[in-house]
């Protein structure tokens, strides 16, 4: 339990919705930041402001999926007004206190290193991760059948890294009855896609096997599906690319191609917010709890 533990949570959409009730559930003393249009009530959580709350008595500050941005706004479906984390507060939080968010940039870095905060980046997680690529995967699938005349099953699929998001899109396409081909590097990385019946190739190699690809799915954060893959490709290809901003794919040419490319960002929390928030909330729960035993092992 989570018992006199005073949590901030600062921002977010439905996912963050998840967190709070598991929160509320361990009896963690809960304040909400960036809430005051939320309509439903938590057992222990109280609407407050950077204002009104006292960071001096916070044990742990808890960001959204999407982090903060490098001006300091932390995003909030929930206000109407902006949410920007003040320049210091972190500092005067207790000093055992952990920040958590998904994701993270230089400036929430910077601003948790200077007031000697620990920052934990969830989403890079390979709990999260792995949890996180079920959705990915059923919004990758929801994508293909909107922007595709075909069936997924026998088409022509090829899934760029194969690493905790592309194994799992691999093997869905693969039991929905395509024929999915793996552009790992990485031999322990090929070896599982051939224990898997999938046929794999170097990603050096991508442009020799898209002449007759119905679908590419990129999950790799570097240039891979670039102007010279491109050219290689039937016009009705599509490509989605599930890598983080600004993915992996060359937009420009593809649009000059007649190819449909698209950046698919946030799968989780557009196709299932509640079971991404249920992840979240999952792991964000062990960790805090974790957190309070050796902080209150230490008082003792």
């Amino acid at each position: 339990m989570l018992t006199d533990m005073h949590v901030a949570v600062i921002g977010g959409d439905a996912r963050q919705l998840e967190v709070i009730r598991k929160l509320s559930e361990q009896d963690a003393k809960i304040s909400l930041i960036g809430f005051e249009q939320l309509d439903d009530g938590f057992v222990g959580s109280y609407k407050e402001s950077f204002d009104t709350i006292d960071p001096e008595t916070v044990d742990a500050v808890v960001l959204p999926v999407s982090g903060m941005s490098e001006d300091r706004e932390v995003e909030s479906i929930f206000s109407g007004e902006k949410t920007i984390l003040p320049e210091g507060w972190l500092e005067n939080t207790k000093n055992h206190a952990v920040i958590y968010t998904g994701i993270s940039n230089e400036r929430l870095k910077e601003m948790a290193k200077n007031a000697g905060r620990r920052l934990v980046e969830l989403v890079e997680r390979d709990d999260v991760a792995i949890y996180n690529s079920i959705p990915t995967a059923e919004g990758t699938i929801m994508i293909v059948i909107q922007n595709t005349d075909i069936t997924i099953h026998d088409s022509q699929v090829i899934v760029t890294g194969f690493g905790r998001v592309g194994t799992t899109v691999a093997r869905t396409f693969q039991n929905l009855g395509a024929n999915v081909k793996v552009a790992a590097d990485e031999p322990e990385l090929r070896a599982r896609a051939f224990e898997m019946h999938l046929d794999s190739f170097p990603v050096k190699e991508l442009k020799n096997y898209v002449q007759e690809v119905d679908v590419v799915i990129n999950t790799i954060p570097a240039p891979v599906v670039t102007a010279n893959v491109l050219s290689k490709m039937l016009p009705h290809a599509l490509v989605v690319d599930l890598a983080s901003k600004p993915g992996g794919t060359d937009f420009r040419y593809a649009e000059k191609r007649g190819i449909k490319a698209l950046l698919a960002l946030g799968l989780p929390g557009i196709v299932a917010p509640k079971t991404a928030g249920q992840i979240i909330a999952g792991v964000l729960t062990t960790l805090l709890q974790e957190e309070w035993r050796e902080i209150k092992g230490g008082r003792n």
